[in-house]
């Protein structure tokens, strides 16, 4: 992207059955403007959009089920003869060294000779005077789209754009003007943000409470219904150089799947006689460190640390964690769509403690589970970390923004739960 050019800010998170809702006008202090100029530096044309965008310097932002308002004026300076005057939104896939293959392409005619002005009158010419015409265009909230050999609905996708990345979704608004025989048209354009509107599930009963009142989570033994157990995972290792030793680790993931709130995980080190060899801190510290990665080309990692769960107790030789993995504000919402996927894993990694080395390699993956990012938070269920504050400080994030688009809004939180044995 030209780097004259705005950039996308950050949007205020919508409220509670607003976003997504049907008809909703996207409303910013200001509208956004661009211009065509004459050699003179005279604005002839202007389109300006109304947004949900915090800036009216920032490129334009929607949410699905808003509708794009604003206007266009003509200030025309000499009278002539003019065909249409047109407004339309086009979508497309792009993947570099390829054409981009448009997805949506809806137009709307602003005025043609055979229309009457915004004002009621109606002229084969335009004037010598500055003409305004009001818009107003719902996004459809699916397309129909060739998949492979069939056409099959889709959402709309959202949009895209990453340095590095081969693979690319822009949503642009073009206002056209189009002339007569033997000469050229011309056309405004601006490139918008659109974002569709994705939540998770409610949790379990037990879970939302926690969530709303600030309590401990609990585990999945006294809430099953609350969490996906993932079946033991056995780790071996050397105790202090000299002990063959395994760890048996149980991994818990809060439901659903679709991220927006914390995760636990519990691992119990338990040795192979009377008393246990492993140290387990009780200042917060990496344990194992899962990932999420987005897969488009390239791909995203954000890391997970373990710190003492609270009001929970284990077996003598048991240890018992919570952990959250903090969800980039940068990460986009999983998306499926042809040509185009955003897709995420939960990857856990080889754990390090004093005395125990496992023996696969770190760089291979202990165990992989799918996930979900959604990109608002399910009604009703606060968005907050529940780490220790020395946890917070090291991860330098803000855990108290509020939920946005593109910036500090999109700060969210996996959370799981699992337990080991030595």
């Amino acid at each position: 992207m030209n780097s004259e050019l705005p950039g996308y800010s950050e949007a205020p998170g919508p409220s509670p059955g607003v976003a997504g809702s049907s008809g909703n006008s996207a409303q910013a202090s200001s509208p956004y403007t661009i211009s065509l100029q004459d050699e003179k530096g005279f604005k002839w044309l202007i389109l300006a959009v109304s947004s949900r965008a915090s800036a009216s310097t920032s490129l334009p932002v929607f949410y699905e089920g808003d509708v794009i308002s604003g206007q266009v004026d003509l200030d025309v300076l000499k009278s002539e003869s003019i065909k249409c005057i047109s407004i339309k939104i086009t979508a497309g896939t792009t993947l570099v060294g390829q054409e981009e293959q448009l997805f949506l392409n809806t137009e709307t005619n602003l005025w043609i000779p055979s229309m009457s002005l915004p004002d009621g009158s109606q002229v084969a010419k335009l004037a010598t005077k500055k003409y305004s015409w009001p818009f107003s265009l719902a996004l459809p909230a699916e397309i129909e789209v060739q998949d492979q050999k069939t056409k099959k609905k889709f959402p709309l996708p959202t949009s895209f754009s990453e340095r590095a990345s081969t693979g690319y979704i822009d949503y642009k608004l073009i206002v056209t003007i189009k002339r007569g025989m033997l000469r050229v048209d011309q056309t405004l354009m601006t490139a918008f943000a659109y974002l569709p509107v994705t939540r998770p599930e409610l949790p379990s009963p037990m879970l939302q409470k926690a969530y709303k009142e600030g309590l401990h989570l609990v585990g999945p033994e006294g809430d099953p219904d609350g969490w996906h157990t993932l079946p033991p995972l056995i780790i071996q290792g050397i105790l202090f150089n000299s002990h063959p030793a395994e760890v048996t680790l149980n991994l818990a993931l809060a439901k659903p799947e679709t991220t927006n709130k914390p995760s636990t995980s519990s691992q119990s080190p338990r040795k192979p006689s009377s008393s246990s060899f492993v140290h387990w801190p009780q200042v917060p510290m990496p344990q194992t460190i899962p990932t999420i990665g987005q897969t488009i080309v390239s791909s995203k990692t954000s890391h997970a640390q373990y710190f003492g769960a609270v009001g929970t107790t284990g077996a003598k030789e048991q240890r018992v964690l919570h952990g959250e993995v903090d969800v980039k504000k940068s990460f986009r919402p999983s998306t499926l769509f042809p040509r185009f996927t955003i897709s995420y894993r939960l990857d856990l990694q080889p754990f390090e403690t004093a005395g125990f080395v496992v023996t696969a390699p770190k760089s291979t993956p202990l165990l992989r589970q799918k996930v979900t990012i959604a990109n608002f938070p399910a009604f009703g269920i606060p968005v907050c970390s529940r780490a220790p504050p020395e946890y917070v400080q090291q991860q330098g994030a803000d855990y108290n923004s509020s939920f946005g688009l593109l910036e500090n809004g999109n700060q969210r939180f996996l959370h799981h739960e699992g337990t080991g044995a030595i």
